[in-house]
């Protein structure tokens, strides 16, 4: 269970985009944020993510982990478990992995129901996967 007053940050990391999301002061609800365009500097990424985490005085950082569907992990999952540890080293703040296995999938089910044509979605599918990874995340959190 978290403690009563904790912002957590979700981050949808892709090759060109990470998705970004950002609870509620109590840790309750998850909501987007904003999309970053990756500059193919990890280290310019992880600062762009850094001032994130100071702006809104993040106290813990959730990263979607991309698991197989049969639950392994393959070459991307590895390289996100890398940059996740990276991003701990340069925040100072616990960093979990959150199985992220369909968010991209239930994002795009969502923005079919809100009638949400294709090309308007294409950076708003990597906020909403964040979302979506966070708030299971904040959920099992709660339960626990």
């Amino acid at each position: 269970m978290l403690p009563f007053t904790v912002r957590v940050l979700g981050l949808d990391v892709g090759e060109k985009r990470i998705g970004i999301a950002l609870s509620d002061a109590g840790g309750k609800i998850a909501q987007g944020l904003k999309l970053y365009t990756t500059t193919g500097s990890q280290s310019k990424d992880i600062a762009a993510i850094k001032e994130v985490v100071q702006q809104f005085e993040v106290s813990r950082i959730v990263v979607g982990l991309p698991k197989n569907l049969d639950g392994s992990l393959g070459p991307k999952a590895q390289l996100i478990e890398q940059f996740a540890e990276s991003i701990r080293r340069a925040t100072g703040l616990p960093v979990d992995l959150w199985d992220e296995r369909f968010t991209t999938d239930e994002a795009h089910r969502i923005f079919d129901m809100a009638s949400i044509r294709r090309k308007k979605r294409r950076g708003m599918i990597d906020i909403m996967a964040a979302q979506i990874i966070l708030q299971g995340y904040l959920d099992a959190q709660d339960r626990g």
